[in-house]
């Protein structure tokens, strides 16, 4: 049986499930495309999608999972790159899953699920702080003209070198606060962060859409807003945290200690 876990408890052959189990959020704020990555992640994780087995029709699914059928297609497609699902044709065509895709030569080690979710909090405390806190600065001309220096780099960067920007764009929104001690800290949960990025796929669309948050969250914080680089940031660091949570933590993590110790 297929079924397909959201915040509501339900299933698509009428088998009700425990809401008490853990349950894939909804789209939120304006990251809908990399939630919809996390959430097909999760169900394929936890055994709701199983290998080898077809995925509901294009429409269905993306009504099941409240998308558009576009942002669907998009996370298929880069889903399909990593080699976590298949296209195949004919009369009994459609996209399957597929095993997830083996580590190769030189792999990462082994991540600690709670180490994640610490780096990912950290970072969630910091860089809206921060985002807040350079827009409430009095700016210099050469402090502005850093922070679009950096973000006009992010956003020209071919794919090999995305990463490395986006981390120098960050750190610059911390050090033109004029804390040094918060700049450090920024800076040293970037690199945590970067670790983590290295080991999941880059996905053009996530690419797109980082530079469009990029641009909101300079945009408020040149204008003077705190409170809406504060909320820009947090929105943009959702959208990372996501991917992360769909590529990286496993199923045996997401499963509560109630479902899992009801396993045979």
């Amino acid at each position: 049986m297929a079924c397909f876990w959201t915040d509501y408890d339900w299933c698509m052959e009428e088998e009700r499930f425990d809401t008490s189990a853990p349950v894939v959020r909804p789209a939120r704020h304006g990251n809908v495309f990399e939630e919809t990555i996390e959430r097909l992640l999760q169900n394929i994780k936890l055994g709701l999608f199983a290998v080898g087995e077809k995925l509901p029709p294009e429409r269905e699914l993306a009504e099941l999972l409240g998308v558009s059928r576009a942002t669907l297609r998009d996370a298929l497609a880069e889903l399909q790159k990593a080699g976590y699902v298949e296209v195949q044709r004919g009369r009994y065509g459609g996209t399957y899953v597929c095993g997830r895709p083996s580590a190769g030569p030189g792999s990462f080690p082994e991540l600690d699920p709670a180490e994640v979710e610490d780096i990912l909090t950290f970072r969630n405390v910091l860089e809206p702080a921060a985002a807040s806190l350079a827009a409430k600065a009095t700016l210099s001309p050469s402090q502005r003209s850093h922070l679009l220096k950096t973000l006009a780099e992010v956003a020209s960067a071919p794919a090999e070198l995305y990463r490395p920007k986006d981390a120098r764009f960050h750190v610059a929104i911390a050090e033109v606060t004029g804390s040094p001690s918060l700049a450090r800290a920024v800076a040293d949960v970037r690199s945590k962060v970067s670790d983590l990025l290295d080991r999941i796929p880059l996905l053009e669309p996530n690419l797109e859409h980082s530079n469009q948050q990029h641009q909101a969250i300079m945009d408020a914080i040149l204008r003077g807003d705190g409170e809406e680089a504060f909320r820009m940031a947090q929105d943009h660091l959702q959208g990372t945290a996501s991917l992360l949570h769909g590529f990286l933590i496993s199923s045996e993590s997401q499963v509560s200690p109630e479902v899992a110790a009801s396993k045979p």
